[in-house]
């Protein structure tokens, strides 16, 4: 399981900076035998404690700028310090994750684990926290892991008991699992070590100025033996095991090592002394979260949004320069249609029909309101999913309406999107991710050829709703979109070739891109961006409502939703969810965050419905992601841990 492990020095210690860092990192690396999914790091020094965690391998994290900057910052405090007044010396626990519940894209599910004046590592798992939420009701939940509710039982009773001991007894007694922790306070000059497993091994020098801690005896060990170990610290004592169901108080400053047994504590004495200091220490998570990010006063986007400015009232450039979007109304859309309609019964147009909430709705209007004698189109690229599939059963079978499919060759496209997305691993690059959908863009190609088949030369799209509209797609590119334009295909030429230059840059920068995926790429670039659009698109013509939409859909044809998230938007594409994951962990924002801003500057909702939704929508949904990566041939793992390490916009 987890890896947990930590180091002390005492006030007095004569112990190099560079020695701490090295051990640090040692610890690091030795730990993450037991855990690669996520690392962090709390450190003590005087009056603070700062922490820091990312997902990912610990490896990735001790290399990353952020990590270094944390620790150069506490062990030049900790040197400069003068020791009369560091009474505490240096502290600090660290973690290596194997991930058993709370996604690790979430850094609050990480460790440590913060909660009030509290700060703690655990290894193990608690297998009655829902039990344990219960019964405490008069403590919050805020994060998934089960680590909270174990720190906050022990903070609760530190904070009645008034003794650590007693604390670490109690919370113990409640729960059931494994567990073994490493916990600093803020108001306490101390570190708690504890396990019910006996899985906790410590080691201190002859002089009681250096004290580590992890989770095997076999890490400890290994960090006696590395090189110039002995010089710095001295001779050291045998390794001890602490044993089950017991735990060690060790007091900082002038290192006391006080072994106890849990539960085993008649009356609350004195037994842990409290700061000397009048104010007790700050606990700081230097962690940069989604929900730390400034966004934009009017509508929900976010500092990491591409090209994105503020004005002085802290509102970006895309509401300055958006204008309400302005349709051509529903007498202009009976007139273009005037031409192609059939009064014998035959079909007069093609409808694209993806099985999403926008064609659905489309599909529904066109037939019962317009009058028209539709033919559904669907072209299935492979990442169709069963759901849309059912969902394009259900509205055509209630309408009537034929239902034509283009099936590409299903096995050669999903082996052409898992070419793209392992090019993509080996050098994440966020405007490359449209790559993994430029199989479908064929579609249009089978449009038109449908037309020619059919004899019907009226084809009608259900896109280009401007409330969907996502300008990150080309910001990521360097491209500022037209705001007023009212499809992906009317940008300019100029546009065209910037992005055609991006795309060649790209792949000479990343060779693994040219492979056989490579010319569905290319087709699709010119099926979109080249090839003319003579296509009739519904939402010009008529408003878009999500209400009105989803309400329709759902009363009158029993349209199904998804069952890892409560939006119906992109629900029946099996790429959406992982390239929204992408987004979201390495840009902070998804697709979503670009419709609801735009939902607020329609005065659709209002933002802080927005903001609510967006916290909703983010969720990963992991059981989606890895159906994705099964129907591709993707090892699902090593994608998650290459993203969650991947370099971040904020």
């Amino acid at each position: 399981m987890c890896g947990i492990f930590g180091i002390v020095i005492g006030s007095d210690a004569c112990i190099p900076a560079e020695f701490v860092e090295e051990t640090t990192a040692r610890l690091f690396r030795f730990s993450e035998t037991r855990g690669r999914e996520a690392a962090g790091l709390a450190m003590r020094v005087n009056g603070s404690i700062d922490v820091l965690k990312q997902a990912g391998s610990a490896s990735a994290f001790i290399k990353s700028p952020k990590y270094r900057d944390l620790l150069s910052r506490n062990l030049g405090t900790y040197t400069k310090a003068d020791r009369a007044e560091a009474a505490a010396g240096l502290a600090l626990i660290g973690h290596s994750r194997l991930v058993t519940n709370g996604f690790q894209c979430d850094n609050d599910n990480n460790q440590p684990v913060i909660v009030p004046r509290t700060v703690g590592v655990h290894n193990g798992i608690i297998v009655n926290e829902a039990d344990l939420w219960t019964r405490y009701d008069q403590l919050s939940r805020e994060f998934d892991v089960d680590t909270e509710i174990f720190l906050k039982i022990l903070r609760h009773h530190l904070d009645r008991l008034h003794d650590l001991k007693s604390a670490a007894g109690v919370a113990f007694a409640e729960i059931e699992g494994t567990a073994s922790v490493g916990v600093l306070t803020g108001d306490l000059s101390s570190l708690l070590l504890a396990t019910n497993t006996g899985a906790l091994f410590h080691v201190v020098n002859e002089q009681e100025t250096f004290f580590a801690f992890a989770s095997e005896r076999f890490i400890l060990q290994r960090l006696l033996r590395t090189p110039r170990f002995q010089q710095a610290v001295g001779q050291c004592r045998p390794i001890h095991k602490i044993q089950p169901d017991h735990g060690v108080i060790v007091r900082l400053g002038k290192i006391d090592i006080d072994e106890f047994i849990l539960g085993d504590v008649e009356s609350p004495a004195p037994a842990v002394s409290t700061d000397t200091r009048q104010q007790p220490a700050t606990v700081t998570d230097h962690t940069k979260r989604v929900e730390d990010l400034r966004r934009c006063s009017r509508c929900i986007l976010p500092e990491s949004y591409p090209l994105i400015e503020f004005d002085t009232d802290g509102v970006c450039n895309f509401c300055r320069e958006h204008m309400t979007i302005s349709v051509r109304g529903e007498q202009a859309l009976r007139d273009a249609l005037a031409p192609y309609r059939r009064d014998d019964g035959s079909p007069d147009c093609i409808v694209a029909f993806s099985g999403g909430r926008d064609s659905s709705y489309g599909l529904h209007y066109i037939k019962t309101v317009l009058k028209m004698n539709p033919v559904a189109f669907t072209y299935d690229w492979g990442m169709v999913t069963d759901l849309a599939r059912r969902n394009c059963a259900r509205i055509c079978g209630k309408l009537g309406v034929e239902h034509i499919i283009r099936s590409a060759d299903i096995a050669t496209k999903r082996r052409y999107v898992r070419q793209q997305v392992e090019a993509w691993l080996k050098r994440p690059e966020l405007g490359m991710v449209t790559l993994f959908t430029a199989g479908d863009k064929e579609f249009r190609k089978h449009a038109r050829d449908l037309r020619r088949e059919t004899g019907i030369d009226l084809v009608i799209f259900c896109s280009g709703n401007m409330i969907e509209n996502a300008p990150y797609k080309f910001g990521f590119l360097g491209i500022h979109e037209d705001p007023h334009g009212m499809q992906l295909t009317a940008i300019s030429l100029r546009e065209r070739f910037a992005m055609a230059a991006y795309y060649a840059k790209q792949v000479l920068l990343n060779p693994r891109y040219i492979n056989r995926s490579l010319v569905d790429a290319v087709k699709a670039y010119w099926h979109t961006f080249v090839t003319k659009d003579d296509f009739l698109y519904l939402y010009h013509y008529i408003p878009w409502s999500e209400d009105e939409v989803v309400r329709t859909i759902c009363d009158e044809y029993d349209w199904e939703g998804a069952t890892d998230t409560t939006t119906t938007w992109r629900i029946g594409d099996g790429t959406a969810a992982f390239y929204n994951y992408i987004y979201q962990t390495m840009s902070g924002f998804t697709e979503d965050d670009d419709m609801l801003s735009n939902m607020v500057r329609e005065d659709y909702i209002t933002r802080e419905e927005a903001l609510r939704r967006s916290v909703e929508y983010r969720q990963p949904r992991i059981a989606s992601i890895r159906e994705y990566a099964q129907m591709i041939g993707l090892n699902c793992e090593e994608a998650l841990n290459v993203i969650n390490t991947a370099p971040r916009r904020y």
